[in-house]
């Protein structure tokens, strides 16, 4: 009897040990709104932020729409294919798995979503960042197959990224229907976003986030959108304004936390230079047209969404918006690698594993 249990102790030491050594893959956790939403949107059945129908998605694999709010790929698809991340699927994807998030992570972005709990909620249902960090503070239950060490292991040598803000602007502090509009001005909101965000990041410090990116905000004042309701047609300032001031103070928090929370990593990537040039100079660039969108109703503007119902333009690589808010895949393709070589992004097996870019193809019949 007493060999017996003696024999049952040792082997549930042995498998603990071969447990907590479990040899993980370095993955990410991508949190953000719908420049980085992979799908968890279209499992949200009340979401007016849609990205299920034709022609999202067309030149992404099969054709068919997958929940990018684009023609193709993410920026964050991009970076994560050059330096040798796995694309991590989206959170509500009914297939995820404890071994799929293993071996990929998980991207918990959604569109419309903001860093404040009460951005986009015109758009019914969304999943903003407190919401987003809940759902990532649950995946950590995967401790209980792989154990605490390894969990522990896993989820401090995984990338993590951040990439929010334009939504609390651009669906929150910049409409007149949210009370954030008259309840603050522009420095106090910014305030009031770094706040938040600085209690975020240092939540997600406490569940193991040490090597983690901040993207900043391009100029939102120039997306198709925001040209639109302009009255002339151009950039709106106040709109780019505050995206720069977001950037600068976003910059400092994170130079803040990194320098006070313990093995933490945190870098700000600021966005704003790379994407304002692309807009400014689309020639220099390989774009022909970089104010109106790829996808649209023609000269009913703006159309908001891309519907089939749309008239798309004739190369969808020449163009550096999709939509009325979104960029292109080819944009994307361009603003990642300038980031990659911006700041010094590497692959974490030391190789280069370039992103396959779709064929340049024109309008369907």
């Amino acid at each position: 009897m007493r060999l017996a249990v003696a024999l049952t102790i040792l082997i549930v030491t042995i498998l603990g040990a071969a447990i907590d050594g479990y040899n993980c893959k370095i993955v990410q956790f991508i949190f953000g709104d719908s420049l980085s939403d992979v799908g968890n949107n279209k499992y949200l059945t009340r979401s007016l932020a849609q990205a299920s129908l034709p022609y999202y998605g067309i030149d992404y694999g099969n054709g068919l729409p997958n929940g990018r709010f684009t023609n193709g790929r993410t920026v964050a698809d991009i970076i994560g294919d050059q330096t040798g991340l796995p694309r991590p699927p989206a959170f509500l994807d009914p297939s995820l798995t404890e071994d799929v998030i293993l071996e990929n992570g998980v991207n918990y972005a959604s569109g419309g979503g903001g860093i404040l709990n009460e951005t986009g909620s015109l758009f019914n249902q969304r999943i903003c960042l407190y919401k987003q960090i809940e759902l990532f503070q649950g995946t950590q239950l995967i401790q209980r197959k792989i154990g605490n060490a390894a969990a522990e292991k896993f989820f401090q040598q995984s990338r993590y990224v951040v990439a929010l803000g334009s939504n609390d602007f651009i669906n929150n502090y910049l409409m007149p229907v949210y009370c954030d509009s008259w309840k603050y001005n522009d420095k106090t909101f910014v305030d009031y976003l770094m706040a938040t965000l600085g209690d975020q990041l240092q939540i997600l410090h406490t569940l193991g986030a040490r090597q983690l990116m901040v993207f900043g905000l391009g100029p939102m004042g120039c997306i198709p959108l925001q040209r639109v309701l302009s009255t002339s047609g151009n950039c709106r300032d106040k709109a780019n304004q505050l995206a720069l001031s977001f950037n600068k103070a976003s910059s400092n928090l994170i130079d803040n936390l990194s320098s006070k929370l313990p093995n933490a990593s945190f870098k700000f990537g600021d966005a704003y230079d790379v994407v304002d040039n692309v807009i400014k100079n689309p020639y220099k660039y390989g774009f022909n047209n970089s104010n109106s969108p790829c996808c649209s109703f023609g000269t009913i503007r703006p159309a908001l969404t891309c519907t089939p119902v749309s008239t798309l333009c004739k190369d969808r690589s020449k163009y550096v918006f999709w939509d009325e808010y979104h960029p292109s895949d080819s944009a994307n393709q361009l603003i990642a690698n300038e980031l990659i070589k911006k700041f010094g992004f590497v692959s974490v097996d030391g190789t280069s594993a370039p992103s396959p870019a779709p064929a340049a193809a024109m309008a369907p019949s």
